[in-house]
């Protein structure tokens, strides 16, 4: 490839009063310089039109990530505390279930937190649940049944779309009803009012739950929850008693008291249980806050790891364009000696030079703050994310391209400016 430039009109050589060049000429200069060879001017772009790029599309996509998750968790329950069996520290940690799974909570528990808490909680859910196949005609699904009380609506935020949640008085009469997730709902043909079977026992659907997206395992578009007297009674337990259950759900009436709220449920619990020493308790206390606090924490880090890790590329398209540049100074050797002899200053050189560096630069940050959102919107597409761009990202990768045509422009254009007019005009 040629690096010849476009040669400049002697007019715009020449000091137009001998006192220095106005800015304005230096500046369209430069530009013709940057126009003389389009080709060199777009390669030596591209590694910051590449950082760019990375630096908003990864940051996006992490943020959205994110925010995915965060929206998906909040979407199961607000200010949720979750009582479970299980070994743990005092404040609720994440512990490993002792006795090879064995269920410690029982309902007189539950019953003994509800009555005990009853002001400072919004509802509480006891839950006992399995995997059993769902059956309607011809169709049948694997689903997660889960039995419950009336309160689980409230403390998982299930709703339903269509119908109602079971009463309390489906429970006490341990009525064969149920409120299906809407890919039961799906794959099994299934409207409010329709019967299907589980382990052969008919249930009737009272309400459909709306559709709540793809969570993998736990999704509740594939659960099905029914009162908890008729689970007990007609589908079974995995127990080893027949008043334990696997958790409890409860919801804080005040975000504020939620913290407070767990402590004061560790203690109760630890009463009930007779445990004296925290290194004794077979109970968890889980905080949802804190684990998507930890969550966010992780996922934060490794988002700013991604956009480190591109903005790599940026400090290579920094030095690639101090590399161009060097090679541009040498290039117009005699054309600086010219220009020197016939008038220009020194700072008159330094600005042509440092003008065609962060032309380069912020021009490959326009380019690249625009695929990188079109990255983002196209990579979210295809990961089912929904990007989250940020400004401050988009300025942050702007300005930063902006730094690198000042910074690694710098010293070829000094360079430039420091040459002798005679060394300049002898050069070959």
């Amino acid at each position: 490839m040629s690096l010849a430039l476009e040669q400049p009109k002697i007019t715009d050589l020449v000091s137009s009063d001998g006192g220095g060049m106005p800015l304005s000429q230096t500046i369209r200069i430069a530009w013709r310089a940057i126009l003389g060879n389009p080709l060199r001017s777009i390669l030596t772009t591209l590694g910051v039109i590449i950082g760019v790029a990375a630096v908003i599309a990864l940051t996006s996509l992490g943020s959205g990530a994110t925010s995915g998750i965060q929206k998906q968790l909040e979407s199961l329950g607000t200010n949720l505390l979750t009582v479970s069996s299980g070994s743990g520290a005092r404040g609720g940690g994440f512990g490993l279930v002792r006795g090879g799974g064995q269920q410690t909570i029982t309902l007189a528990d539950v019953k003994a937190l509800r009555e005990q808490f009853s002001s400072r909680i919004g509802g509480i859910a006891p839950t006992v649940q399995r995997n059993i196949q769902a059956k309607a005609g011809a169709n049948n699904i694997s689903a997660t049944v889960i039995g419950s009380w009336t309160d689980y609506a409230i403390v998982r935020n299930t709703i339903p779309a269509k119908g109602a949640f079971f009463t309390e008085t489906d429970n006490n009469g341990r009525k064969r009803v149920a409120v299906i997730g809407f890919q039961v709902a799906t794959d099994l043909q299934l409207e409010v009012g329709s019967k299907f079977k589980l382990q052969g026992v008919s249930f009737t659907v009272v309400g459909i739950l709306p559709d709540k997206g793809d969570a993998g395992f736990a999704s509740p578009n594939t659960q099905i929850i029914v009162p908890l007297s008729t689970y007990s009674q007609r589908l079974g337990r995995q127990s080893s008693t027949a008043d334990t259950v696997s958790s409890a759900y409860i919801q804080g009436k005040d975000k504020n008291d939620l913290k407070q709220l767990q402590t004061d449920l560790i203690d109760a619990m630890a009463k009930l249980h007779k445990k004296e020493i925290p290194d004794d308790y077979d109970f968890n206390v889980q905080n949802q806050a804190d684990a998507l606090s930890s969550l966010n924490q992780v996922t934060t880090i490794l988002t700013l790891f991604l956009g480190g890790v591109a903005g790599i590329s940026l400090l290579v398209g920094g030095i690639g364009i101090m590399n161009i540049m060097l090679v541009s100074v040498t290039e117009r050797t005699r054309e600086i000696g010219i220009r020197k002899a016939l008038g220009a200053r020194p700072r008159d050189i330094l600005t042509q030079f440092l003008v065609e560096s962060i032309a380069l630069s912020v021009g490959g940050g326009l380019l690249g703050a625009a695929l990188g959102v079109s990255l983002a919107l196209l990579a979210g597409a295809a990961l089912n994310i929904t990007p989250v761009i940020g400004l401050s990202s988009i300025l942050l990768a702007f300005g930063f391209s902006a730094f690198v045509g000042i910074f690694f422009g710098y010293y070829p254009a000094s360079r430039a400016a420091k040459l002798q007019p005679v060394d300049a005009l002898r050069y070959e």
